[in-house]
């Protein structure tokens, strides 16, 4: 079984061809610098590089694998959430191309992706669903922080999502307040590694709530007060960092603690971590110390898996296809709002 992979939800057009669970491409293009002027994603410039992107994106994958496109049995793609106009490029890509060949077109929801991609281990990267165990998983990503139980690989249960402003979001946002560059996130954490993250003090919104709910708006606004009341923090090199250091040390607190907790109380011995901000430093290491203490094993995304990429797609396009699950995706419409919960195994076929 080899299939063509196709991920174009957001700001990275990516094109991946697997074949048996070993990943043989897996190209991404990104669009950081031609969205870094507006600080943030601009959907319809999002979308027209796509266009430009994804035939070049697609041809480089295909000679990376030296396969020509009659060796595809398969497509795969992401339908959906994201944006309209993004996941639209990439959807009509792959049903296009499927369909001119005879061949089937999977529809994959782009946080399912993410939910298995911590499988995708290894030099050459290959998927490895021999060694899963049921597990609790965190994905965090800019837009979207939630909890899944998952006590196999065929099926899923949503625990908890993101109320207001997803983990990701509030590192951008707290970023942006500080007057840090597009994307801020990563070069918050950065910052971070060099500042001390007892100096100050900042709300952990939910961390004691027994649910598995997140909710990152009240940090990001205290944030801004505090910004608001102490302005000469902006131009101190070192109490910038101690920002830096106190603002990730709450957001990965509560990512850690209620991944840890729920993780005990369904009874699994695993946690998985996915989603860009799975990349964190902070968050990496304090999920690995977390999970010690508690003997818990836990399986960290490799971190070209990590951001948005269409290996994760192809690798739920082939396992759907090899076990007959495959819905027949010509009909269907990109769906921008696609919820996790409306994606059920028992309903694929």
């Amino acid at each position: 079984m080899t299939v063509l992979g196709v991920e174009s939800s957001c700001d990275e057009t990516s094109v991946a061809i697997v074949r048996d669970g070993r990943v043989l491409a897996n190209i991404v293009a990104s669009q950081i610098r031609l969205h870094a002027d507006y600080g943030g994603v601009v959907p319809e410039l999002a979308a027209r590089a796509h266009l430009q992107n994804l035939l070049p994106v697609a041809r480089l994958a295909l000679e990376q694998a030296d396969l020509d496109i009659e060796a595809i049995d398969g497509f795969a793609a992401t339908r959906g959430p994201g944006l309209p106009m993004a996941l639209l490029v990439g959807w009509r890509f792959a049903q296009a191309a499927a369909f001119a060949r005879g061949r089937p077109c999977v529809p994959v929801h782009h946080h399912e992706a993410h939910l298995f991609s911590p499988w995708i281990q290894g030099a050459p990267p290959q998927v490895d669903f021999g060694a899963f165990e049921p597990n609790v998983s965190l994905i965090t990503s800019g837009g979207h922080s939630m909890l899944v139980d998952v006590p196999t690989a065929d099926s899923f249960r949503v625990l908890g999502g993101t109320i207001d402003d997803a983990a990701g979001e509030c590192f951008d946002k707290t970023a942006k307040l500080i007057g840090l560059p597009y994307p801020g996130g990563p070069r918050l954490d950065r910052l971070a590694e060099e500042g001390n993250a007892a100096v100050f003090e900042f709300p952990r919104p939910l961390l004691h709530d027994r649910g598995d709910d997140f909710s990152f708006s009240g940090l990001k606004t205290s944030v801004r007060y505090f910004l608001r009341d102490h302005p000469e923090i902006l131009t101190d090199g070192q109490g910038l960092r101690d920002l830096c250091a106190s603002v990730r040390a709450a957001i990965v607190e509560v990512l850690v603690t209620k991944t840890v907790r729920a993780a005990r109380r369904l009874g699994r011995c695993c946690v998985t971590a996915s989603g860009g901000v799975s990349c964190n430093r902070a968050l990496r290491r304090q999920l690995a110390e977390a999970c010690q203490r508690h003997e818990l094993t836990l399986r960290l995304v490799e971190p070209a898996f990590a951001t948005d990429n269409a290996a994760m797609i192809a690798v739920v396009g082939e396992r759907r296809l090899l076990h007959g699950k495959a819905p027949a995706g010509f009909d269907l419409e990109a769906d921008p709002s696609w919820r996790l919960e409306a994606v059920a195994l028992d309903s694929r076929s």
